[in-house]
């Protein structure tokens, strides 16, 4: 499946409000943390790709990231399979290792047929991220953007485990 996302530090409170008035639908909130791996003879940083374990409660998600496809956003082809909580296991016997993990909390929007999260993450600050499932929704998304006041040159395409590998 594609992904079609953008990601800008942000404040949350402030972005909640501007949210709410452009009646974006809150959707809940969640604890998640992420389990990212490296390959045992696969440089994914090199290939900008990502492998991922996520855990939401007691339920756990396997994700292949590929790379990034364009040079606006962070479109990608995503990949991701519910799974057990013994993948970690499963993943470090074959041989990958586990190379870092994030915490965040975050809440969920919904505005039009975007997907809208607000992430306090670990470790790095508030952000925003909107995802759309194809190319048609790059341009929801600046639209969106721009009702909210933030500008293309503050746009981040690194991931929170390359920004957090930066520090």
């Amino acid at each position: 499946m594609l992904e079609v996302e953008i990601k800008a530090r942000v404040k949350i409170k402030q972005i909640q409000g501007k949210l709410n008035g452009l009646g974006a639908r809150p959707l809940g909130e969640e604890h998640q943390r992420d389990i990212y791996f490296s390959h045992p003879c696969r440089d994914f940083k090199e290939r900008d790709e990502a492998l991922r374990v996520r855990r939401i409660k007691n339920e756990y998600f396997l994700t292949y990231k590929g790379p990034k496809l364009d040079e606006e956003t962070k479109t990608r082809e995503e990949i991701e399979i519910k799974v057990g909580k013994g993948i970690v296991s499963l993943l470090e016997k074959l041989g990958f290792s586990k190379l870092r993990e994030i915490e965040k909390k975050r809440s969920f929007y919904q505005w039009e047929n975007l997907a809208i999260s607000l992430d306090k993450v670990e470790g790095l600050g508030e952000f925003l991220e909107v995802e759309g499932k194809s190319y048609i929704d790059k341009e929801r998304i600046f639209k969106l953007l721009k009702k909210l006041g933030i500008s293309r040159k503050e746009l981040i395409r690194e991931s929170y485990l390359e920004m957090l590998e930066e520090q």
